[in-house]
């Protein structure tokens, strides 16, 4: 795995966030929304951590897992010009010719990509590439555990057959960096030594895989803006601290102010229109 985010394939591999928030048009054709979207990532990123819990995997693999999930619905246009010219302008020619020489693909659809084989297939694959790997005939057993629904009771060949669908449909870039990695040397660095805060920040952490931050916004970034929120809500005064910072704190407010907006809509989403909105996926 690359030691420095900054020259990782991961940095590269930055969104914005309109591009994250596209659905492709064979789930649109079936009537998903941005909504739908949105509600079917976060569930399948709670299946996920279900899943590793009977697993029993530590929760860096539940974290690369769902990037992994993200990733895969998420276009790469952006990415591969990056990549290719090393900034988000470029010549549509220059880019045509490379993207079909390189034979990348656009993000792919729950459609064809069914979440609920997509998403064990992540935490598999993430498996591997966080070396705890999870044998994949103990994985099937787990999910035949969880889901009733024979058609969702996957076997071992097709989590096998996924699985290289998936390192396709993210061209074997499989680097994730997490804000975990930063949160320990903040928190001391911050004087944060209470025991409660502590824990109050990892939760906000494992949270923020509920949404598409990991693909938007470097960790670090992140990490910060979870000890923002839990410093607000324990009214411990970092403000010091944060200025001292180099970085841009109205993007970690921005980000702060992201994960309360989905705390508070989050739980008004009821069984029901999480049914719908994976009904919609139905042949």
């Amino acid at each position: 795995m690359a030691a420095n985010f900054w020259t990782s394939s991961h940095y590269k591999q930055l969104f914005d966030q309109e591009e994250v928030d596209v659905v492709h048009p064979l789930d649109k054709e079936k009537g998903i929304t941005l909504e739908d979207f949105k509600i079917i990532k976060t569930q399948m990123a709670i299946y996920i951590g279900i899943l590793a819990q009977q697993v029993k995997v530590r929760q860096r693999v539940v974290a690369t897992a769902v990037a992994y999930m993200r990733r895969v619905y998420t276009r790469v246009f952006f990415f591969i010009s990056k990549c290719i010219f090393g900034h988000p302008t470029y010549l549509a020619g220059s880019f045509c010719h490379w993207y079909n020489l390189l034979g990348c693909n656009a993000s792919k659809s729950m459609s064809e990509y069914d979440p609920r084989l997509a998403a064990p297939t992540c935490l598999y694959l993430a498996s591997k590439a966080e070396e705890s790997t999870i044998q994949a005939r103990v994985l099937s057993f787990y999910i035949k555990k969880l889901y009733s629904d024979d058609k969702y009771r996957y076997e071992i060949k097709e989590i096998l057959e996924m699985e290289m669908k998936i390192l396709e449909a993210l061209n074997f870039y499989l680097v994730v960096f997490h804000p975990y990695r930063s949160l320990p040397q903040f928190l001391q660095d911050a004087g944060i030594n209470d025991i409660n805060m502590t824990q109050l920040t990892w939760g906000l952490v494992n949270d923020t895989y509920k949404m598409d931050l990991i693909l938007v916004h470097p960790p670090h970034i992140i990490a910060l803006a979870c000890i923002y929120i839990a410093s607000v809500y324990r009214e411990k005064d970092s403000t010091a601290w944060f200025e001292e910072l180099r970085v841009d704190l109205n993007v970690v407010k921005n980000i702060s102010m992201e994960m309360l907006y989905f705390y508070e809509s989050h739980r008004l989403i009821t069984e029901e229109r999480i049914t719908a909105a994976f009904n919609k996926l139905k042949p």
